[in-house]
């Protein structure tokens, strides 16, 4: 029996729209005023696509308040693009919703559902409210849930390490690469096999 079935067996899972788990909050008054930013600066100014982190504000008005034990999700309305937020933050644009969890609802574990979802976002309308909040995921109890988590938050730190391994070792080729074809590289290299008599001058 897969770990999947053992963590489900016994289980009564329900089918329940996102709606019904997560309350949204329209982000207008956490827009940065000036994008100005500088990396010395205090806030981040967060994007939901991959960009994630646009640049840093000194701006201390109007700063949205998140954390470890009371995290969000940021939520592109015209992309579906998301992102985990567990600190305090500004954001760029009001296209967006933050998504916080209902009473008794395990926000990672919905996190991780959303990452699964894939439809239609050529038609230029605000996803949350019109497709992805009447999507239905499956619900099992908490504890199955935290379990869940737990399991797919250790793939994902496995994926994190390898690609950043997999960005060094990447680097590392490029160094050597521009390294050992530069003219400079080439000439040295030449000289020292002529010197050597590993070239036959005509």
């Amino acid at each position: 029996m897969s770990k999947m079935a053992e963590l489900l067996h016994g289980e009564q899972v329900e089918w329940k729209k996102l709606d019904l788990l997560l309350d949204y909050e329209q982000p207008t008054k956490y827009i940065v005023k000036s994008t100005e930013y500088d990396d010395s600066y205090a806030t981040p100014v967060l994007t939901a696509g991959k960009s994630f982190i646009l640049g840093f504000t000194n701006e201390t008005e109007n700063i949205y308040v998140a954390s470890k034990e009371q995290p969000v999700i940021i939520f592109d309305d015209f992309t579906a693009g998301n992102q985990w937020v567990d600190f305090s933050f500004k954001i760029k644009s009001s296209a967006m919703k933050i998504l916080k969890p209902k009473e008794g609802v395990n926000l990672r574990y919905c996190y991780h559902c959303i990452q699964t979802i894939n439809i239609d976002v050529t038609e230029h309308k605000r996803l949350w409210i019109s497709k992805f909040s009447q999507i239905e995921i499956p619900v099992p109890s908490l504890k199955v849930q935290e379990k869940i988590v737990e399991t797919l938050d250790k793939f994902t730190d496995c994926v994190t390490e390898l690609q950043a391994e997999l960005q060094a070792r990447s680097k590392q080729y490029e160094y050597y690469r521009d390294m050992l074809l530069s003219e400079e590289y080439l000439n040295k290299l030449a000289e020292q096999l002529e010197n050597e008599g590993g070239i036959e001058q005509d």
